[in-house]
C-alpha cells in the first residue's frame, strides 16, 4: 500500500470510499482491493458507526486514510478537531468553505502545528465548496444569488487565499478550477463511474481516464469497485486502465 503524500499526487491515484454498514466489512474490503489502490475514505456512516478505531485499524494495515467528515463550526471548534484527526494520523480530511476564510486557516494552521508537535507529514486539509446536491434553488434559500458555478468560484479562491492546499470538487468542475488556481493546489474527485456499473443518482460523472485528463489529482470511487461483485476485479481493472494513459 502506498503511503499518501499530501503535496505530491499519488502514484496511484485511487481512492476507494468504504462506503459499507460495519468495521469489519470495511477492513475486508481494504483488504480486498488494497493491492490496486492508493488511499481508503472514510465517511461519516462509517465513522459514526465504527468511531475513530475505524482509522486505527486501517492505519495499522499501512493504508492511507481520507477523513472525510466536513467539518463546520466556529474555528476554535474546527482547530480541535483538525486536531484531534492529525493525531489519527490520516492523510487527508474535509471541512466546508462555507465556515469563511478565519476557520479555514485555523484548520490548516491546527494541520500544521499538530503535525509538527508529532514529527509526521501534515495532512491535506481539503475545502468543499458547494455540494453536488445544491443548485440554484438551494443557494437562493440561502440568500446567494451567485449560480453554483460561480460560488464554486467564489470559494475555491477563498479557500486558497485562506491556506488551504487542496478542494474535492466535481468532475464537471475541473477544467474551470484549473483554470483559475494555482497548479499545486490538489483537486480530489468523487463522481466518477466506469459505464460497467447500473444506473444511480449521480448524473455529473466522468471516468477515471477523463477526470485526470481534466486535471484531478485523486479520484474518490465507490459504488464502481464496493458494488462491484467482485471489488478487487474492478479494482484492478481501473488501475490498469489508468495505467495506459
Amino acid at each position: 500500500m502506498a503511503t499518501l503524500i499530501p503535496s505530491y499526487p499519488l502514484k496511484n491515484p485511487i481512492i476507494v470510499a468504504l462506503d459499507v454498514p460495519s468495521a469489519d466489512a470495511a477492513v475486508q474490503l481494504a483488504q480486498d482491493v488494497a493491492p490496486f489502490v492508493g488511499a481508503f475514505k472514510v465517511g461519516k456512516e462509517l465513522f459514526v458507526s465504527a468511531g475513530p478505531d475505524i482509522v486505527r485499524r486501517l492505519r495499522d494495515t499501512g493504508a492511507a486514510v481520507f477523513l472525510d467528515l466536513k467539518f463546520h463550526d466556529i474555528p476554535n471548534t474546527v482547530a480541535k478537531a483538525v486536531a484531534a484527526a492529525v493525531r489519527l494520523d490520516v492523510q487527508m480530511l474535509t471541512l466546508h468553505c462555507s465556515g469563511a476564510s478565519a476557520m479555514m486557516r485555523a484548520a490548516e494552521q491546527a494541520a500544521q502545528k499538530t503535525a509538527a508537535e508529532l514529527k509526521q507529514p501534515t495532512p491535506l486539509v481539503l475545502g468543499v465548496t458547494v455540494l453536488t446536491s445544491m443548485d440554484q434553488a438551494a443557494l437562493q434559500e440561502l440568500g446567494i444569488e451567485a449560480d453554483p458555478a460561480q460560488q464554486v468560484e467564489r470559494l475555491a479562491r477563498l479557500a486558497v487565499t485562506s491556506g488551504l492546499r487542496g478542494l474535492v470538487c466535481s468532475p464537471l468542475e475541473l477544467p474551470r478550477l484549473r483554470q483559475i488556481l494555482p497548479p499545486e493546489i490538489q483537486l480530489v474527485t468523487p463522481g466518477i463511474r466506469t459505464g460497467e456499473e447500473k444506473a444511480d443518482d449521480q448524473k455529473r460523472t466522468l471516468s477515471p481516464q477523463e477526470a485526470l485528463a481534466a486535471g484531478a489529482s485523486w479520484l474518490v470511487i465507490g459504488r464502481p469497485i464496493y458494488a462491484a461483485p467482485n471489488p478487487a476485479e474492478a479494482a484492478r481493472k481501473i488501475w490498469q486502465g489508468l495505467q495506459a494513459i
